[in-house]
This record gives C-alpha cells, sequence and structure tokens, in this order.
C-alpha cells in the first residue's frame, strides 16, 4: 500500500482531512530545504507537494514564479530536487511527498530514468501541469511500474469526458483547482466548489484536494468541511519570501501549525474520505 493511501485511510478512520503545503525545491536556498520539510511535518503536514523549479511556470501567480526564480538562481535543477527527496528520507520515511511541476525537465531526462529515480528517493506521487490526460497513457505506465502516483489537476472548467478520462488514471488524489486562474489568485466561491466536488465524487472514487484561493485558516477551515484535503502554496511561500533567515523555519511552523488547526476544526459531514 502506497504512503499516500496509508495516510488518506489514517485520516479517514480519525474523521480527519488532510493538510498539503506545496513548497518550491531550492527556495529560499538549497541547504533549507529539508529542514523546511520536516518542519511542515512537525507542524502538522500530512502530504508535502515540492514544485520542481522552472523558469516558465504557466500555471502558477507571481508569488510561486518568484519562489523558481529564487531557487534557479541557486541552479536548482529536478535532479538536485530528487537529491533533496532522498536526503529528508533518510530520517522520514512516512510522509508522502508529491513532486509538482512541468514536461520539460522530466523529458530532458527520459520517463524511464525519471521514473527509476524517483522510486529509489522516495518519490509517492507526480503531478505534470502541462501532461494532458488524453496524452499521458504511455508517462502513467511508467509512473505505475514504480507505484509512483500519477496525480491529475481538475478545474471548474474541466469537460465532463476529461474528467472521466482522469477517474480512470489517476491514483494518490486528484487536485481539484477551486477557481479560474493562477495559483495565488482570490475569489473563492465556496458554495460553487461544493456543488463541483459533489459532481466529481459521482465519478472519482480517490480522495479529492482542494488547492488556488487559500490564504487563511478561515478559509482552510471552510474548504476542509468540503473537501478530503486542502492544498495550500502560496501563502506559504509569502511566509517563506518574507522572512529573515533566522526565522524562517519558525514562521513557517506557527502558520503551518494555524492551518493544520483550522483544518482539524473542520466538520467532516460533508466529506468523502
Amino acid at each position: 500500500m502506497s504512503r499516500i493511501t496509508i495516510v488518506f485511510d489514517k485520516l479517514r478512520q480519525q474523521n480527519r482531512k488532510a493538510l498539503i503545503p506545496f513548497i518550491t525545491a531550492g527556495d529560499p536556498e538549497p541547504a533549507m530545504m529539508v529542514p523546511l520539510m520536516h518542519e511542515l511535518v512537525k507542524a502538522g503536514a500530512d502530504v508535502i507537494e515540492l514544485g520542481v523549479p522552472f523558469s516558465d511556470p504557466m500555471a502558477d501567480g507571481p508569488t510561486i514564479q518568484r519562489s523558481s526564480e529564487r531557487a534557479l538562481k541557486h541552479n536548482v535543477s529536478l535532479k538536485h530536487v530528487l537529491a533533496m527527496v532522498e536526503e529528508f528520507r533518510k530520517s522520514n520515511a512516512f510522509t508522502p511527498v508529491v513532486l509538482m511541476g512541468y514536461a520539460n525537465p522530466i523529458e530532458a531526462i527520459g520517463y524511464e530514468t525519471f521514473t527509476a529515480r524517483a522510486k529509489v528517493c522516495g518519490i509517492d506521487g507526480v503531478l505534470t501541469v502541462d501532461y494532458p490526460p488524453e496524452e499521458s497513457e504511455e508517462w502513467v505506465k511508467y509512473l505505475e511500474r514504480q507505484q509512483i502516483a500519477p496525480i491529475f489537476l481538475l478545474s471548474p472548467t474541466t469537460p465532463q469526458a476529461r474528467i472521466e478520462h482522469v477517474a480512470k488514471m489517476a491514483k494518490g488524489y486528484i487536485y481539484y483547482v477551486s477557481l479560474k486562474g493562477v495559483t495565488g489568485a482570490s475569489g473563492l466561491d465556496l458554495s460553487d466548489v461544493a456543488s463541483k466536488l459533489a459532481r466529481l465524487r459521482s465519478i472519482i472514487s480517490i480522495p479529492i484536494g482542494v488547492g488556488f484561493g487559500i490564504r487563511d485558516s478561515t478559509t482552510a477551515k471552510a474548504v476542509a468541511e468540503l473537501a478530503d484535503a486542502v492544498v495550500i502554496g502560496s501563502r506559504i511561500i509569502e511566509e517563506i519570501e518574507c522572512s529573515p533567515k533566522e526565522e524562517l523555519l519558525a514562521n513557517v511552523h506557527r502558520l503551518v501549525k494555524s492551518l493544520r488547526s483550522a483544518v482539524d476544526e473542520a466538520s467532516p459531514q460533508h466529506a468523502n474520505l
């Protein structure tokens, strides 16, 4: 059984929802990455989404774009990201790590080499923003050979046929983009999220996490009452961006712990974990 499945099963038994923080690998500097990952776990993260720095992150807003730029200034590549996860695994064998990024770095390494290396390093899932599900059959086969979950994005505008296609291919969890636009955008409509999740759950059996537009504890709690997991990225990146180096870990811990508390206050009655 995969680490992702184990985590969601445990949370379901406890009547709790998953908290999934996103950070960009190598931001603010490579030496901080593994300590930062451990700090996320201490603060209550159930799964870590680790962004692979990329020069043209088309789905990301300005905050995460800047985080990629900071990492790229340190020449952080996909190979370095895998090495960071391998180092993290030396003292954490239980927290799932999902890579989130774009196709180019994977294409440069090749499916077979990348997936084999990712397995050795302890990667549990990969979400590649610009691989269309309809054209991902070969990619998914390589991931599944290494027992790595292919994770897909769905959005408010995803057509029915694509939802059905993703439902057949996805493992681990689905990442539902709660609003139109890029990461860090505002204007979250909770009633719309609720109706869209009901539609998705009529087709999809694995957990559904909601991200984009979640910036505080109030919204995190509200989303946790609807979804199986809450994904938060831009707000955490902002904390990293604004914190002095000597205060960074403590500040991120404080923020994530507050989000953890908010998620745990959510009523579980609407979710399908």
